[in-house]
């Protein structure tokens, strides 16, 4: 794969897209708030050949009013529907509550997008650094790859550590590892886990 790698941004032109990127792209076109992508779908993103049943979105805490706007321009379209909340207030309540709301195409549960409200300092911090990935035609914001990075070892999954070592493999010579090393302190990942599955660079 040919990228560029800057400051707060992947151009990314050659990206051949698939069903699961346009969906993406899609549903993200509904989304004018603050947003991040965080979890799974930035390894497939970059070419980790595996299936995903969610796409895992922080959006920045608006005001009912402001939220209700978001939530029926997706809800009301033809194609989507919320699968866990009946109308925007409920889903409000939910998502201030602390959990999340899902949304899948219409007739459909699979592939579905969780959206949250930030709950932390690095949940806040995905959102606040968000990098862009510009695909040429298209772009979407995913969390920085430092985190996303020891955001996969604290899952720990196998599932998981196969992403790191994807994201890792193709971007160990942009990344920032002094910031990479900060994000496992801050989990509290071993060491014996960042060596068995990043090597010993780390």
């Amino acid at each position: 794969m040919e990228y560029t790698y800057g400051k707060n941004r992947i151009r990314y032109p050659g990206k051949k897209l698939t069903v699961l990127d346009k969906l993406v792209i899609d549903f993200i076109s509904y989304i004018n708030s603050d947003y991040v992508i965080v979890s799974g779908y930035i390894a497939i993103l970059f070419g980790m050949d595996r299936h995903t049943e969610d796409v895992d979105i922080f959006i920045k805490p608006i005001a009912l009013k402001d939220f209700s706007i978001l939530f029926n321009r997706i809800a009301h379209s033809k194609k989507y529907y919320c699968i866990n909340a009946a109308g925007a207030k409920d889903a409000y309540e939910i998502l201030n509550e602390k959990s999340s709301i899902r949304f899948a195409e219409r007739d459909t549960f699979d592939p579905n997008f969780e959206i949250k409200f930030p709950q932390n300092e690095l949940n806040w911090y995905a959102l606040n650094n968000a990098i862009i990935v510009d695909m040429g035609k298209s772009s979407i914001r995913i969390s920085p790859i430092e985190l996303q990075l020891a955001y996969k070892l604290y899952l720990g999954s196998d599932k998981d550590y196969e992403d790191a070592v994807h994201l890792y493999t193709i971007f160990r010579e942009n990344i920032n590892k002094e910031e990479l090393k900060n994000f496992i302190k801050k989990l509290d990942i071993k060491t014996r886990v960042v060596k068995r599955v990043l090597g010993n660079e780390i």
